[in-house]
């Protein structure tokens, strides 16, 4: 298997619809621990989990998600519930608070050192520039419509 190319996706907004919680975010202080334990209840994103299951007829696929360590089972659980295809999650590190178009390019590196990448679907512009740069061919993931505090969280506070 490890000859097979690597598709990268991403989690929230291109697998799992964060919308219905966003609420969390919009109060303040913030409400880290709210959002993330209602991640169990995510909606699929239907355009994101029949392309990853298409891409794993080709590829190893692979989870890069600016999630933190501590979520690591619900999304698991998660991905099994939804019949997505097992495999290797990388997610960010307790206390990594830097933007997601800096951790998440950082967790791909790390996976694919010896690997080649077929393709990255992300849904945040600025991470998907960054993937770019690094020379990664990217898929960019619209089909969940974009919320700014959603953004804020990315790329502002760097929590997902």
């Amino acid at each position: 298997m490890t000859d097979r190319p690597l598709a990268v996706f991403d989690v929230d907004g291109v697998l799992a619809d964060v919308r219905h919680r966003l609420h969390h975010l919009e109060s303040r202080p913030k409400n880290w621990a709210g959002f993330f334990r209602a991640a169990v209840d995510d909606p699929p994103l239907a355009e994101g989990i029949a392309l990853c299951l298409e891409s794993a007829k080709d590829c190893e696929v692979v989870y890069v998600t600016g999630r933190p360590e501590h979520c690591r089972r619900d999304t698991v659980a998660w991905f099994a519930r939804q019949g997505l295809p097992e495999g290797r999650l990388s997610m960010r590190a307790a206390g990594d608070r830097r933007p997601a178009r800096l951790a998440k390019p950082q967790l791909l590196r790390r996976l694919a050192r010896d690997r080649s990448v077929a393709v990255v679907v992300d849904d945040d512009e600025q991470v998907c520039n960054a993937y770019e740069a690094a020379g990664w061919r990217v898929l960019r993931a619209r089909w969940m419509e974009t919320a700014p505090v959603l953004l804020e969280a990315q790329e502002d506070d760097g929590r997902t």
